[in-house]
């Protein structure tokens, strides 16, 4: 039988994804597991050279996610759900990076960084699974007075962010200099601020672009989209030179939009949108691909445990971010929940620590085990934290008329 192509990839995981959307669990799951199927570790049927090209498709998907972020994440919603937000965008997925890094070294024998590189990856929240069911919240006007919904989006918008970032760093000690972290640490603040300065400068240029000479939407996005990739690829230029975070600076590039001219951003933020849909099918079948089944069986008790673990952790934190807001015990819980799935942000970086200690003719063992968890919390946490999420809104967050107002 021939090799497996990407337009019978397209196929197979639009099979897998109605499939499991008819089961009334998320698609995203059935994607994952139609890759493991037909992946090295399964039928062997992926066409080699569709998987060689992986890592690039990985970070189109990733900059699509961060685009959407940044197109979605609306300042006067920050502004009115408060300071609290920006709690709940560091603490917990501070408490679960911490944690996973320190019960993964003994409980999966990795290093330091490979533990920290573990949390970095699992940290994160996915919007795939938290957004549509905020906005459908909003839509039936529950848990709005408090602006519950919207405090979610935003933070885990921010959530993303921040893992993703310090993901980044992680990966950068671990091809390079080990002992120049604190050199690392120092240059951090600088490379987001330039990078926030540049996105923001692209995006007003582009928007002066688009007022000149009027490119239909379909143009605008697919500009934006290679602007952003090269932005990526400048940090990747020059950080040896100067720190520059363009992930950053492609979130920036789509807040500076919004901002400025929502009648240009919403488009934009649309056809963003359709491109993801088929991002997000590669992307996942992809992933499950490149899977090896026989360290994610030998490591999946010590996996379930580590990621237990760091989901206690991550509750903690949460709920210490809430204790004094006016938030009932029952709104908590739910905001807890809520803030547990995982699936987008681990499906985009977690096969990189594998591809980037591959590409640097170091051990890939630890890259092997980091992706062999990365998708058992996608498997574990997207479909429980889905399921769990809507049947407490349903019953703690009760429809109230009249204007949000932020959590105290």
């Amino acid at each position: 039988m021939p090799p497996l192509g990407l337009a019978e990839l397209v196929i197979a995981g639009l099979l897998a994804d109605g499939l499991f959307r008819r089961l009334g669990l998320p698609g995203l799951v059935g994607m994952l597991l139609m890759g493991v199927a037909l992946g090295t570790s399964g039928l062997g049927l992926i066409d080699p050279r569709l998987l060689a090209l992986s890592g690039d498709l990985r970070q189109m998907a990733l900059i699509v996610i961060l685009l959407r972020v940044g197109f979605g994440l609306d300042l006067a919603t920050l502004r009115r759900v408060g300071p609290r937000v920006l709690l709940l965008a560091w603490i917990p997925a501070s408490c679960e990076g911490l944690m996973i890094t320190a019960v993964a070294q003994p409980l999966l024998q990795l290093s330091w960084l490979e533990a920290a590189l573990l949390g970095s990856v699992l940290a994160a929240v996915s919007p795939a699974v938290v957004v549509p069911l905020m906005l459908r919240l909003i839509e039936e006007n529950r848990g709005t007075a408090k602006a519950i919904p919207s405090m979610v989006m935003a933070a885990a918008s921010l959530d993303d962010i921040a893992v993703i970032v310090v993901n980044g760093v992680l990966l950068g000690l671990l091809v390079n200099d080990r002992g120049a972290l604190s050199a690392r640490l120092l240059g951090l603040p600088l490379g987001l601020a330039l990078g926030a300065l540049a996105g923001g400068l692209l995006g007003w240029g582009l928007i002066r672009w688009f007022e000149r000479f009027r490119p239909n939407a379909n143009r605008q996005t697919l500009l934006v989209l290679a602007l952003a990739l090269l932005l990526l690829r400048l940090q990747e230029g020059i950080n040896h030179l100067v720190p520059f975070t363009g992930l950053v600076a492609a979130i920036a590039l789509g807040v500076v939009f919004l901002e400025l001219r929502q009648d240009l951003a919403h488009p934009i933020s649309a056809k963003l949108s359709s491109i993801w849909v088929f991002a997000e099918l590669v992307l996942f079948v992809l992933v499950g691909a490149q899977l090896n089944v026989g360290v994610a069986w030998s490591h999946g008790l010590a996996g379930l445990a580590v990621l237990a673990l760091g989901l206690l952790a991550r509750s903690l934190g949460t709920l210490a971010c809430l204790a004094r807001s006016t938030l009932t015990a029952g709104e908590r819980l739910f905001v807890m929940v809520a803030y547990t799935p995982k699936a987008t942000v681990q499906a985009a970086i977690g096969a990189v620590p594998l591809l980037t200690m591959q590409a640097a003719g170091l051990p890939s063992g630890p890259g092997e085990v980091i992706l062999a968890v990365a998708v058992l919390s996608i498997v574990v946490t997207a479909p429980a934290g889905a399921w769990l999420s809507a049947r407490l809104a349903d019953r703690v967050l009760l429809p109230s008329p009249g204007q949000p107002t932020a959590p105290g």
